[in-house]
């Protein structure tokens, strides 16, 4: 993925208003990279311009090779779908799924027959084998955002993009949350995007940048 000289205006009482200003970034295949910054720096409205959620007001964006800018909606939707994955701070789940339907979601509509077989060995693997039959209402924080997990990365991503994971969770869940996030990332081989405002998850990371004035400049490591 390849953002360059990305530019985000939105107007505001009747004026425009900079976010984002010149942003360049490059994101190689199985790296971690955070983005910092602080409450209303801009960072998920950066993530969704990568995501292709949204339009820059300027620049180009490329993802996997294919530039955003020509496709229209269709088009960036199936990208997506073939590519990315998700993981949001407010979970995100179907309320009226329980969480083996919320997993399987995306592998139904890639029309992938092993649908639920694949869902239940996620969700195996986060830990909720016995909360198959459960409704988000019923789960914990901490549990929805392991179903989130799972059915962000049952349909084995090659970008996943995560937007403060651990925003609406405790500290301790939080920190079980991040973790099991780094190995399911390990394991698939994934390149994480991770959205937060914590210096100290971000150093977990390879390379991460921080988000100021619109501008996106890389930390040192020294």
């Amino acid at each position: 993925m390849q953002a360059v000289d990305v530019v985000k205006h939105v107007q505001h009482a009747g004026s425009s208003l900079s976010i984002l200003q010149g942003v360049n970034l490059t994101l190689y295949p199985g790296e971690t990279v955070a983005i910092v910054g602080a409450s209303g720096s801009g960072k998920s409205t950066l993530l969704g311009l990568l995501a292709g959620l949204d339009h820059p007001s300027g620049g180009q964006i490329a993802l996997f090779g294919k530039p955003l800018g020509p496709l229209d909606e269709d088009a960036r939707a199936r990208l997506r779908h073939q590519f990315v994955g998700f993981v949001f701070q407010s979970f995100q789940l179907m309320p009226a799924l329980t969480a083996l339907e919320n997993v399987m979601l995306p592998l139904e509509l890639a029309g992938d027959p092993e649908a639920e077989s694949q869902a239940k060995a996620m969700l195996e693997r986060v830990g909720l084998s016995q909360r198959l039959d459960h409704l988000p209402k019923y789960l914990s924080g901490g549990e929805q955002q392991r179903v989130a997990l799972a059915r962000a990365f049952v349909a084995s991503p090659k970008l996943l993009f995560a937007d403060e994971p651990t925003g609406n969770l405790d500290a301790a869940t939080g920190a079980q949350i991040i973790s099991l996030m780094f190995q399911l990332n390990r394991a698939q081989g994934t390149t994480l995007v991770l959205v937060t405002h914590d210096s100290a998850l971000a150093s977990r990371c390879d390379r991460a940048f921080h988000l100021t004035g619109g501008k996106l400049v890389e930390l040192s490591r020294e």
